[in-house]
């Protein structure tokens, strides 16, 4: 069976119809669209084919790639640029029959036009002389491409315009066969004279790194700055919607819209239950603790934390209620002292509209063990309680941020650290807490399974 991986940002426009065409083919099991933070509604016009929507854990089509192909659960796979609506409807048999056939283990494809002016002043000449035996292929920088999922796990994805001609490279010194076929017409917009410019120079300094001209670790001025460009997460997740929301709902995750804890799941998962117990019950603040916790992450991948959450049931009811309380009006959101990539991925599996949460460090989609705590979770003087760190003052953030008055609100959570949260909002839930200090604060307590008596308290 072939998995498709789409990689896009922004691309409300045409998202559907590559999702469409992957599914024309009876042997696509698997599609999986990586969302790089679109500030436009890409992933709400995925969801709506029904498909796997991952969320980047940092910006870039390399790290969508490699985390697209991370996720993947079949040995095939097929990426497709999601801006290109006109794709041939063989275009996924063409790319994978030299794979199913076992006549080769990467695929490139070219299409019937002349190459790009890059390809033909550039990457061309540059092949030719240090890498000779691939100037064969016609068009090196297609994006369009497909392989084997054993082949991907030994190469490295640039990120940056040099991913497509690293991995052909890459690909040639793992001896994987590779092959070349012919995608038909693809109309593609022309790329203005500075962006070019960029796009040379990435795919120049993609392939002397692997003459070793100058050091791996080595980067242009424009990758640095690139790379050092983070966005925002609350600006970013709160970005301006259809209408100004007038009402607002905002889930703890752990134990509420999840049955059970990521982070005890993992704990158990990656053997280090004692080491978290330690840290919970040592009297650090909860920054310092933070920091400790995220520490025991260190060195686990992307996927493996994506297999965690996975593995933990959603509360059954919870796309039914979230859709329900859309339709009245709500925004819905987490607020959340777990991780930004565990946090997006429920928001894609319920469609919700945003997530905030602490920010988990990858490299390469490895985890670094560092955290970034958003300043809105700490204290400040629009603070209303007396905590350091608290999700009531990121609630604070949001309700200044829309202008939404706090008795249109309303928070539900379960555990400690979600009392000043619950106690803050126009309506608090406590949710199947064992805690008796959220049922005293609590407006409404719901000791249940499911999350509909949710709907009857926004009545």
């Amino acid at each position: 069976m072939i998995s498709v991986i789409i990689p896009a940002l922004n691309e409300e426009k045409t998202i559907r119809q590559v999702i469409c065409q992957a599914k024309r083919n009876e042997l696509v099991s698997e599609i999986i669209v990586v969302d790089d933070q679109s500030s436009d509604n890409t992933i709400a016009e995925a969801r709506k084919e029904r498909v796997n929507i991952i969320t980047s854990t940092q910006l870039g089509k390399g790290h969508s790639m490699r985390e697209g192909m991370m996720i993947a659960k079949n040995e095939i796979l097929v990426f497709l640029d999601a801006d290109i609506p006109n794709y041939n409807e063989d275009i996924i048999e063409k790319l994978s029959q030299p794979l199913i056939n076992d006549e080769a283990d990467f695929v490139k494809s070219y299409f019937e036009r002349q190459a790009g002016r890059v390809t033909e002043i550039l990457v061309k000449p540059m092949l030719e002389f240090f890498f000779p035996h691939l100037s064969r292929f016609k068009q090196p920088l297609s994006g369009m491409i497909a392989g084997k999922k054993s082949f991907f796990e030994k190469v490295e994805f640039e990120n940056d315009y040099g991913v497509d001609i690293g991995l052909l490279i890459d690909m040639d010194k793992v001896n994987a066969r590779i092959g070349e076929v012919c995608i038909g017409e693809i109309e593609n917009d022309m790329q203005p004279l500075q962006a070019l410019g960029r796009m040379a120079k990435q795919v120049a300094h993609a392939i002397f790194k692997r003459v070793n001209i100058f050091s791996q670790h080595q980067q242009p001025e424009e990758e640095k700055l690139y790379t050092h460009v983070v966005r925002g997460q609350v600006e970013f997740a709160m970005k301006e919607f259809d209408k100004q929301p007038q009402k607002m709902i905002v889930f703890d995750m752990d134990n509420t819209l999840l049955r059970g804890s990521f982070i005890h799941t993992a704990a158990t998962e990656f053997g280090f239950k004692k080491e978290l117990a330690a840290i919970i019950s040592a009297k650090n603040n909860d920054y310092i603790r933070t920091k400790k916790i995220a520490k025991l992450l260190e060195g686990r991948t992307y996927a493996e934390l994506i297999q965690v959450v996975e593995s933990i049931p959603l509360i059954g009811d919870a796309v039914h209620v979230v859709r329900e309380l859309q339709l009245r009006g709500y925004i819905c959101g987490i607020i959340s002292d777990s991780y930004l990539c565990v946090t997006n991925h429920i928001k894609n599996l319920l469609g919700l509209d945003f997530t905030l949460s602490n920010e988990l460090e990858f490299k390469k989609s490895i985890a670094t063990g560092e955290v970034k705590v958003p300043s809105q979770f700490l204290k400040d003087v629009s603070s209303l309680c007396a905590h350091e760190h608290c999700k009531s003052n990121m609630m604070v953030h949001v309700l200044n941020r829309f202008g939404i008055g706090v008795e249109k609100t309303i928070a539900v959570g379960d555990g400690e650290n979600d009392i000043c949260m619950i106690q803050l909002a126009g309506k608090g839930i406590s949710f199947n807490s064992t805690n008796q200090f959220i049922d005293l604060v609590a407006d409404h307590i719901i000791r249940d399974g499911s999350l509909t008596p949710v709907l009857k308290v926004a009545e």
